[in-house]
């Protein structure tokens, strides 16, 4: 089953990421649902039925605490042919992220090779060209000192990812307090 460790955001963050979307609606910007937005702390792939115990149970070793976090900025990757756009977190990801690394990588699973940039997907181009990324760019610029708000993330997630022609379906696998 295809799966990914993620924070959840709040409820009301969401909805304000939903209005926010609104804004930045463009032709050819496929905006994720609010309700599925989440920072992925590690995406794992496809992960055979009899291994994702063992993935749960690694995760849940790992020692933690609950940490602030503040919604800052918009921007792209990449910034030339636009792909994502996304909003930046601050906060302590990285300790998560390499705790998750660590307990995942006995079990086969390898360090990310691009490292980790905390962030909110809002939403992908499929095709990327010149227009599109002048486009977006205003947009982007209209946004980069955006400042959402904070919250406190005090767990995270195994989540399990089903793709469908209306978009992706995600289920909860296992929850793990900080």
């Amino acid at each position: 089953m295809r799966c990914f460790v993620a924070v959840e955001l709040p409820s009301l963050m969401r909805e304000e990421i939903g209005r926010l979307q609104s804004r930045i609606a463009t032709n050819g910007l496929r905006l994720v649902r609010p309700e599925l937005v989440h920072v992925t702390i590690k995406f794992l792939g496809d992960v055979p039925q009899e291994k994702v115990g063992a993935v749960a149970e690694a995760l849940g070793r790992i020692k933690a605490d609950p940490f602030p976090v503040r919604v800052l900025g918009m921007g792209a990757f990449p910034e030339r042919a636009v792909r994502v756009v996304w909003l930046g977190l601050t906060g302590n990801f990285q300790e998560l992220y390499l705790k998750v690394e660590q307990a995942l990588k006995p079990l086969g699973f390898s360090p990310e090779a691009r490292g980790f940039s905390p962030h909110v997907t809002l939403g992908r181009v499929a095709r990327p060209d010149a227009e599109m990324n002048r486009r977006l760019g205003d947009k982007i610029a209209d946004f980069s000192a955006l400042d959402l708000g904070s919250f406190t993330v005090d767990r995270f997630y195994l989540k399990k990812s089903t793709l469908t022609s209306g978009g992706p379906i995600y289920e909860d696998l296992a929850e793990f307090p900080l």
